[in-house]
C-alpha cells in the first residue's frame, strides 16, 4: 500500500507543535496581560486582546470515554423512522459548575442516527425550546426542502418530519439547527449529534463497524463560558472579561481530565467532528506517531494514508484508524479561530488495547476521479466584512431577502474561487453536494486533500479554488446556503443562498 504524509484540511504537520506531556493548556481571557489575539471593534479595526494563559496537571486518568447513545428507528413499509426533541435542560460544561444547555432527546448533545445508503428515512422532530429552530443535515446529499435551513424553520411546540432518500455513500455528518441568528447560540449550547453513514462497498465491509465497540465517534467542543457557567455565543459574549473556554470530548470536560478507552478489536475506527462554534481543532498522537486517515468530511479517501495529525475547521470530520499493541494517548491541539476563543494542548483520550485478534489488511477504499474543469463555469465567491457585519459577495446575509443568491442548474458544473477578503479566519461550508480542491492558496492539493469535502478552511487573505456538480435536487422555492462555519460569522451575516432549479 502506497502511503502519503501530506496534511489534510484535514491534516496539519508537526511544526509549532507542543510536546508537553502530562498536561493540559488554557487560555483564561481577562483582563491580564499574557498572549494577544485580535479581536475586531465596530469599525472594523483590529485590536489586540490580552490573555492570561494558565496550565494545569491532568488528573489521574479513570473517567470512561462517553458513547453517544445510538437511536434506534422504528422500520415500516420500508421507511425507517427516527424521533428527536430539542429541549433545554443542565450539564456540566465547565467543571463542578452547572450550565443551562441544550440537546436532542437528552440535556446536551444528540444521539448518533445511523443511515443506510439507499434507505428511505423519516425524522419526526419536535420543537421543545422556546424560539424557532431548524435541524440541519451537515454535509447530506438531499433535497433543497429537507435539508433544514433557514426556510424550513419551525415553531416552538411544532414537529418537522422532514423524509428522504439517503444518497450519500459510507460518510461521517452532522445534525444541527440552522435558523437565521441563532444558530451560533443554540448549537454551541448543546444542539449537536453525529450522523453516520454505512453502505454496501468492500471498502465498508473491510473497516470497524461495531458503534461502539471498535466504530467510535468523537465529538469535539470548545466552549466559551463564564465562571457562573453562561455559555457564550456571539461578540459580546467572547469580548466579556474572565471567561474560560474549556474543551468537551462527547461532552465530557477534559481540561483536566484525559478519557479512557479499551479498545477490544486490534483496529479500531474513530469519527472526528468538530463541533465547535469557532476554534480550529488538530488531533495527533501524544507519542509523535501517524494515524492512518481513511476518510473526509464527504466519504472515504482512495486509500489508507498515514498523516501525523488532522486539522479541523469549525464542522469538518475526519475519520481513521489504529492497530495497537501499546496504549496511545490522542491530543487535541486548539487554534482560536475568531476574535477570543480557546488554546492549548490536551492530552483528552487514551487507548488502551485489550485485543488478541488479527485484523486483515486493508483493500483499497475508493475511487475518486478528479474533475477536468477547463469547461466548467467559472465563479468567484467573496467572503468580506463591514464593520462587525459580515458578507458574501458584499450582501449582509442576516435575512432571506438580504442575502447574494448563487443561481444555477441541475447538471450545472462549476469551479468556484472563494477569497477571504479579511484577515480573519474562515470554514467554508457548501451545503447540497461535495466539492474536489481545486487548489488552496495557490497551491495544487496534495495527500488527504485530494479526497471530498463540504467545508474547508480559508485563512485571512487567502483564497481556495473547488469543484463541484449540481446533480439530483432542483427547487424553485427552497434553497440550499453556502455560508461561513464559524458560526458567529454565519449569523453576522456570511451566508449567500444557493439556488438550484431545472433549467
Amino acid at each position: 500500500m502506497t502511503h502519503s504524509t501530506q496534511p489534510a484540511s484535514g491534516a496539519g504537520n508537526d511544526k509549532g507543535r507542543s510536546r508537553t506531556k502530562g498536561t493540559h493548556r488554557r487560555a483564561f481571557l481577562g483582563g491580564m496581560a499574557g498572549t494577544a489575539l485580535a479581536a475586531v471593534t465596530a469599525g472594523g479595526t483590529a485590536i489586540a486582546l490580552l490573555t492570561n494563559a494558565t496550565q494545569t496537571k491532568a488528573h489521574a486518568a479513570g473517567t470512561t470515554l462517553t458513547i453517544p447513545d445510538l437511536l434506534e428507528g422504528t422500520a415500516s413499509g420500508g421507511t425507517t423512522t427516527y424521533t428527536l426533541e430539542a429541549k433545554t435542560g443542565t450539564s456540566e460544561v465547565l467543571s463542578g459548575v452547572t450550565s443551562t444547555t441544550a440537546g436532542y432527546n437528552q440535556s446536551f448533545l444528540g444521539p448518533t442516527l445511523k443511515w443506510t445508503s439507499g434507505d428511505t428515512v423519516l425524522l419526526n422532530i419536535t420543537n421543545s425550546l422556546t424560539e424557532d429552530t431548524t435541524v440541519h443535515f451537515h454535509g447530506a446529499h438531499v433535497p433543497p426542502s429537507m435539508d433544514g435551513g433557514p426556510q424550513n424553520a419551525f415553531a416552538s411546540g411544532k414537529t418537522w418530519s422532514p423524509t428522504f432518500t439517503v444518497k450519500d455513500e459510507a460518510k461521517t455528518l452532522w445534525y444541527h439547527p440552522h435558523a437565521l441568528g441563532t444558530t451560533a447560540e443554540q448549537a454551541t449550547h448543546g444542539l449537536a449529534g453525529m450522523i453516520i453513514v454505512e453502505d454496501d462497498s468492500a471498502a465498508t465491509a473491510a473497516l470497524p463497524s461495531t458503534y461502539g465497540t471498535d466504530d467510535i465517534p468523537i465529538i469535539l467542543q470548545c466552549l466559551a463560558t463564564d465562571t457562573a457557567g453562561e455559555i457564550k455565543y456571539n461578540l459580546t459574549g467572547y469580548l466579556a472579561n474572565g471567561l474560560s473556554f474549556p474543551l468537551l470530548c462527547n461532552g465530557t470536560n477534559v481540561d483536566a481530565t484525559t478519557l479512557t478507552f479499551t479498545a477490544t478489536k486490534k483496529r479500531t475506527r474513530f469519527r472526528l467532528l468538530n463541533a465547535s462554534p469557532s476554534d480550529i481543532i488538530t488531533v495527533q498522537r501524544g507519542d509523535g506517531g501517524t494515524l492512518t486517515q481513511i476518510a473526509t468530511d464527504q466519504g472515504y479517501l482512495t486509500e489508507a494514508t498515514e498523516v501525523k495529525s488532522i486539522r479541523l475547521v469549525a464542522g469538518a470530520r475526519a475519520e481513521f484508524v489504529m492497530e495497537l499493541s501499546d496504549a496511545v494517548t490522542l491530543e487535541a491541539v486548539v487554534t482560536t479561530g475568531w476574535v477570543r476563543g480557546g488554546s492549548g494542548t490536551y492530552e483528552f483520550l487514551t487507548v488502551t488495547p485489550d485485543a488478541s485478534d488479527t485484523p486483515e489488511d486493508l483493500p483499497a477504499l475508493n475511487t475518486i476521479t478528479r474533475y477536468d474543469t477547463s469547461g466548467f463555469t467559472a465563479r468567484t465567491i467573496t467572503l468580506g466584512q463591514s464593520g462587525t457585519s459580515m458578507t458574501v459577495n458584499g450582501s449582509v446575509g442576516t435575512s432571506m431577502s438580504s442575502m447574494a443568491m448563487i443561481s444555477t442548474t441541475l447538471g450545472a458544473e462549476e469551479v468556484w474561487t472563494v477569497k477571504n477578503s479579511t484577515q480573519l479566519e474562515h470554514s467554508f461550508h457548501l451545503h447540497d453536494v461535495p466539492f474536489q480542491l481545486i487548489s488552496i492558496n495557490g497551491a495544487d492539493p496534495t495527500g488527504v486533500q485530494l479526497g471530498w469535502y463540504d467545508t474547508f478552511e480559508v485563512v485571512g487573505g487567502g483564497t481556495i479554488k473547488i469543484a463541484m456538480k449540481f446533480t439530483d435536487f432542483a427547487d424553485d422555492t427552497y434553497m440550499y446556503m453556502l455560508h461561513c462555519h464559524l458560526l458567529q460569522h454565519e449569523d453576522e451575516g456570511m451566508m449567500a443562498a444557493l439556488m438550484v432549479t431545472e433549467s
